[in-house]
């Protein structure tokens, strides 16, 4: 047995199967790959991982699932995911999404609006960590844009959604990147950094992008977009405290307390609501949180019988030095996404085997966060099946095929970490012993 799990086995992979099979499968099925939730998927594969392996008593397995959903990396990881969840209702409910959403507005020159929008919809994502919320709280005034302008919706709304996309892959609060952080074991900083100057190039292209293509009109954005300084300061809080280094639970606290002060001050929160403010941000965070625990459960089972090991070695075969590892990370985060129409669960998946990766052929942990966090993001920015193409199709009446052609970003971050894999100077990498 132990030799087989040395030179590893592909059918301890059949859990996975059986959850791409079920959700892919629904999603075929009814025409909506959120007809079956993921949470059911992922239990319908642990039971699967627990009838494989009759070798192993129940009890067994019961122990290498504890040892692997106690692993420190996931305990950390479900405790910043409810803080963060905590830091979003209390800020929101703090009229901080508003201010922040109005304040971007106000400053956009007239010629520049659909790219500002872009800009825009980049801050809100890094500050708030969460494109859905980023398209829920632009879609109304991209669309206003363009009844406006006379420029086609789909370029107006694709602009928001490429904003969303690069704040998802970046933000410090964002599930992605807490995420990719703690499956590598590396600084949410120093990831950020990283990651920033590798995404920096399309960031750019895209604002020039959406400038030519809208530079004939222009865009009077009005007086009644009223905020507050105020409720945007919980936000720049959160940011520079993560930048700076600060850490990360004492960043979130610091946020949720402040928020809860500009709210209350003004009178946005009522003092007997302020922990219940907290406590929906919190509620909103449960479902990726128990969907961590349970993919540690089943990708403990799959590493007892031999499931990583097979990937590991069916990789090694294909790549060389380090910068073969980092395309493999990064082509298997996307694959996985791809079939998951939902990144930050990819991240869960692919994040152990990328480390395995990673500290077998000497790559940076940040530089394998990157790669999960940023590919992740590419799939999910593109996908019409995900949730973030079908919320922006819903709210503005387009279909997510119409919408994808605009999508420039997620096409350009693909290029540009395919680029700073390659013509990366330093350390090639090799084979650790």
């Amino acid at each position: 047995m132990e030799k087989e799990k040395e030179n590893g086995r592909a059918r301890a992979l059949i859990p996975i199967g059986v959850f791409l099979v079920i959700f892919l499968g629904a999603g075929i099925i009814f025409g909506d790959f959120y007809a079956m939730p993921a949470i059911v998927a992922f239990l319908i594969a642990l039971f699967a991982a627990f009838l494989q392996n009759p070798k192993l008593s129940f009890g067994e397995k019961m122990k290498v699932i504890a040892e692997g959903v106690g692993e420190e990396n996931i305990i950390t990881m479900s405790l910043i995911f409810l803080c963060a969840g905590g830091f979003s209702g209390a800020v929101t409910a703090a009229g901080g999404v508003d201010s922040t959403v109005n304040l971007g507005l106000s400053l956009i020159p007239a010629h520049f609006v659909v790219a500002g929008l872009f800009v825009i919809a980049c801050f809100i994502s890094v500050s708030m960590g969460t494109s859905m919320g980023t398209i829920a709280a632009l879609a109304p005034i991209a669309t206003g844009i363009s009844e406006k302008t006379g420029f086609l919706l789909p370029v107006c709304i694709a602009a928001v959604v490429c904003g969303a996309m690069f704040g998802d892959n970046l933000s410090m609060i964002s599930d992605t990147t807490i995420a990719a952080v703690k499956t590598q074991g590396c600084e949410m900083r120093d990831k950020f950094k990283a990651n920033f100057f590798i995404v920096l190039p399309a960031a750019v292209v895209t604002i020039i992008f959406f400038w030519l293509i809208t530079r004939g009109a222009s865009y009077e954005v009005g007086t009644d977009l009223e905020y507050s300084m105020w409720e945007v300061v919980p936000y720049l809080v959160v940011l520079v405290g993560a930048l700076i280094g600060i850490n990360v639970f004492l960043v979130l606290i610091g946020g949720i307390v402040i928020s809860l002060a500009v709210g209350v001050a003004a009178g946005n929160i009522a003092v007997s609501e302020m922990f219940t403010v907290v406590g929906d941000g919190v509620t909103s965070m449960y479902d990726i949180t128990v969907i961590s625990i349970i993919v540690a459960c089943i990708v403990s089972l799959v590493k007892e019988y031999g499931g990583i090991q097979f990937i590991l070695n069916l990789i090694r075969s294909r790549i060389k030095g380090a910068k073969g590892a980092e395309a493999g990370i990064a082509l298997l985060t996307l694959f996985v996404d791809l079939c998951t129409a939902n990144n930050t669960v990819a991240i869960v998946m692919a994040g152990p085997i990328a480390k395995e990766i990673s500290d077998e052929y000497g790559v940076d942990p940040k530089r394998s966060a990157s790669m999960l966090d940023i590919y992740a993001s590419v799939g999910q920015g593109l996908i019409p099946y995900g949730a973030q193409l079908l919320s922006a199709a819903t709210l503005t009446g387009l279909t997510p095929f119409a919408i994808i052609p605009y999508l420039i970003y997620p096409v350009l971050m693909a290029v540009c970490g395919f680029v700073s894999i390659f013509i990366r100077k330093g350390r090639t990498g090799g084979k650790r012993a």
